[in-house]
């Protein structure tokens, strides 16, 4: 079965990554490993998401003091 181009992308970062890793023993190997964790969502979709909650906040408390 061939490959797709995400699955070839990854095998190659996978191969980079071991051929990295090759003759160096585990305590240079975990120095190398960062120790904060990825957020799985990204800033952006925070941010929008952000906007969304407060900014519908923010307009219902406008509407409610202006518009009894």
């Amino acid at each position: 079965m061939a490959q797709t181009p995400q699955q070839r992308r990854a095998n190659l970062k996978f191969a980079k990554e071991n051929e990295a890793r090759m003759g160096k023993s585990e305590d240079q190997i975990k120095k190398r490993t960062k120790d904060t964790p990825k957020s799985p969502i990204s800033p952006m979709w925070l941010a929008l998401l952000g906007f969304v909650v407060f900014g519908g906040l923010i307009f219902e408390i406008i509407s409610r003091i202006f518009l009894r």
